[in-house]
């Protein structure tokens, strides 16, 4: 039989406690109740600070991104900030200087900044950033949307030309006699490399006061800064430091992230710096043959530092089946990057969202990778129990079921459709959905 899915079947479960790995299969999160927990879900870059050609920007619609992740199933979204008060988005291939508006300090002068705008007072929070951030990340809890708050943002200032003239830091936009720029470059990447112990305590003020915010929210994870370069190792991992001790003295620990240092980083700084969760870059085979989780660190494989703007459904799967967390880069509705809603992401934005699901109906926290129990080397199993095999453009896969007899309900779930039948076990099995396209087989003993 095939049959459609409606396309949301559950709204995702709201957390009933702070991420912490699952005590039993550390690949995976647990919220406190048992259950195991895989992150799957898309982000985009406004969420947080608006960016667009105008000034003041467009204010972005969160409620009705909120709207779009629950409608694909997705239980995850990375909240981006940004650390200049411009994005020249030139570089990515869009004609256009974004301005970027609300930014976390106040900007009361005296003076203007080079950006023609009153200088900012880095000593003065600006409420509006951080009641839009509080509100925000309540909004996705109740949608049962997890969060990963950036802290910082170092991708701009390596790449994005005049980010560092609208920075804060820079001794011209500031009323403070910071100077971020120590070696005079005119890049001021030493602000993210501990150069300067007023810069590193102004940022410490910051990351306390977005603690202080969010700190009361089960859903939230934190990350550091997206693609800082690798000078930042050493700044980074003091700043993961921070935020956990930070979070002794509050009522509830949240998980804290390192993502890819691009460019010239290393996987290997990642695992092993004092992280929680990591997110990689292509090095390793993460795009087509991720490396089998070993639960080591929690893996939350971004197709932002794999592709940029990329990534396809079979990625995901291949993620997950592997013991890892998909998440999306996507350019939703093309106001900053992109075209809008492009229907070459919408077989992606489908899988995630199935495999938050199927995350919710399988006991994950028993199944383990398995490569070598399935032909496309990709399967997670319960051996006897329950297994998940992934199979590409609709060909056949042999699933050895040696060992493992009886009778087997099989599902084939596909782009919001599914097939069911039957096999038994006890020895190899061929699998075959009726579909074309990639597939994934769950079959769970009766």
């Amino acid at each position: 039989m095939i049959a459609s899915l409606i396309l949301v079947l559950a709204q995702a479960a709201p957390a009933s406690g702070p991420l912490v790995p699952h005590p039993r299969n550390p690949r995976y999160l647990s919220d406190g109740t048992g259950r195991a927990v895989v992150l799957a879900g898309a982000h985009t870059w406004p969420n947080i600070v608006d960016m667009g050609p105008s000034d003041p920007p467009p204010r972005f619609n969160f409620t009705a991104h909120l709207d779009y992740l629950e409608r694909y199933g997705h239980n995850f979204t990375r909240l981006w900030t940004w650390e200049s008060s411009t994005w020249d988005a030139r570089p990515n291939k869009r004609e256009a200087t974004h301005v970027v508006f609300p930014l976390p300090y106040e900007r009361r002068g005296p003076g203007a900044a080079r950006d023609g705008k009153l200088k900012f007072d880095l000593t003065r929070f600006n409420a509006a950033y951080f009641d839009r951030l509080r509100s925000r990340v309540e909004a996705a809890g109740k949608r049962g949307i997890y969060v990963s708050v950036m802290l910082f943002e170092g991708w701009a200032m390596q790449h994005a030309p005049g980010a560092w003239e609208t920075h804060p830091f820079h001794r011209d936009n500031n009323v403070n006699g910071i100077d971020g720029d120590r070696n005079g470059d005119g890049k001021g990447l030493e602000v993210h490399e501990l150069a300067d112990a007023r810069v590193t305590a102004i940022q410490e003020a910051y990351v306390r006061k977005v603690i202080e915010t969010v700190n009361g929210f089960d859903h939230v994870l934190y990350e550091i800064s997206n693609e800082n370069h690798p000078a930042s190792t050493e700044w980074q991992y003091h700043m993961i430091r921070f935020v956990k001790e930070a979070e002794r003295a509050m009522p509830k620990r949240h998980l804290v992230g390192m993502t890819f240092q691009y460019k010239g980083g290393s996987n290997k700084t990642l695992f092993d710096g004092p992280a929680d969760w990591v997110s990689p870059n292509p090095d390793g085979g993460w795009r087509d043959d991720p490396p089998v989780a070993d639960g080591a660190k929690i893996v939350v494989s971004d197709t932002d530092h794999l592709w940029g703007i990329g990534g396809t459904s079979a990625w995901a799967w291949k993620t997950f089946l592997r013991g890892h967390h998909p998440i999306f880069m996507d350019p939703y509705d093309g106001a900053v990057l992109e075209k809008r809603f492009e229907p070459r992401w919408e077989p992606l934005l489908k899988a995630l969202g199935e495999i938050r699901r199927l995350a919710e109906r399988a006991d994950l926290a028993a199944m383990t990778p398995r490569p070598d129990l399935a032909s496309s080397k990709f399967c997670l199993a319960s051996p006897g129990k329950e297994y998940l095999v992934y199979a590409s453009s609709g060909a056949e896969v042999t699933l050895d079921l040696s060992g493992a007899p009886g009778d087997y309900v099989v599902e084939w779930i596909q782009d919001g459709a599914y097939e069911r039948s039957s096999v038994r076990g006890g020895g190899p099995v061929a699998l075959r959905p009726r579909f074309g396209g990639d597939a994934v087989a769950h079959l769970r003993a009766r």
